[in-house]
């Protein structure tokens, strides 16, 4: 919880440094291009401005950020070897630390021209995000972001994964509390004023079920249906929308 503008400010300069991060990701996705390529573009971002990725720190992720393609839902390690083709869905997914702060937030973006399916997908995960935003004001629980993430989700005909969710974070990656994609009734933190979460639907075109691959890290849906996710890290307020803190880079 942002108790002062010193945390703020904090707050504020790790988000615009994820916020750059993504822009130079999204704008180096074309066919032919590796998850390795797009991960060295994030690290160069974070040279630039004294971050670091959290994940590695944290977690000992062995990528810079996490990306994911198809029908891998978050974790997907970035490869040399992965080599993106047109039709493509892929996930950028950033967590940047910077002087003891931490932010994240991710994106799906098409590999060229992607099918209507597809495209239904990613606009269902952008609108579920909004939907979730509307919820997140002082007053409210955790689980009534994830009711109107799951209510528009389930309108579109996808489905959420719900073993994924957002998150408090600042310190550290994952802290309290925890918020989910759907009105779990074990998320009943209250929302107060200055709490920092991420709201991030998570979903996929096919059943919402997922298996850990054998790398340890990739999280992937069961029936091999394509999955989207977008994310932003935000602060509660008492009064109004809550503040996107990787919505823009200045």
């Amino acid at each position: 919880v942002i108790e002062d503008e010193s945390a703020l400010a904090g707050m504020q300069a790790v988000g615009r440094v994820v916020r750059r991060a993504l822009d130079a990701m999204r704008a180096a996705v074309e066919p032919g291009v590796t998850t390795g390529d797009l991960d060295a573009v994030a690290l160069r971002v974070f040279k630039q401005h004294g971050a670091r990725s959290a994940p590695k720190l944290v977690y000992k992720f062995p990528g810079v950020t996490c990306i994911s393609v198809n029908d891998e839902v978050v974790h997907g390690i970035p490869s040399a070897k992965r080599r993106l083709a047109a039709g493509d869905l892929v996930k950028l997914d950033v967590t940047a630390e910077l002087d003891g702060y931490m932010a994240d937030a991710a994106e799906s973006v098409a590999v060229g021209a992607i099918d209507d399916a597809t495209s239904a997908l990613v606009a269902a995960a952008r609108d579920a995000f909004d939907e979730g935003l509307a919820q997140a004001r002082a007053g409210n629980r955790a689980l009534d972001i994830g009711r109107a993430v799951e209510d528009l989700v389930q309108a579109r005909g996808f489905a959420v994964v719900p073993a994924l969710q957002g998150h408090g974070i600042g310190r550290t990656i994952h802290e309290s509390p925890m918020v989910p994609n759907w009105p779990d009734p074990a998320a009943r933190d209250w929302l107060v004023d200055g709490m920092v979460i991420t709201i991030e639907p998570i979903i996929s075109a096919g059943s919402g079920e997922t298996y850990d691959a054998d790398d340890g890290w990739t999280v992937r849906t069961s029936d091999g249906a394509r999955s989207a996710h977008h994310e932003h890290t935000i602060v509660v307020q008492k009064h109004g929308l809550p503040v996107l803190l990787t919505a823009a880079a200045e």
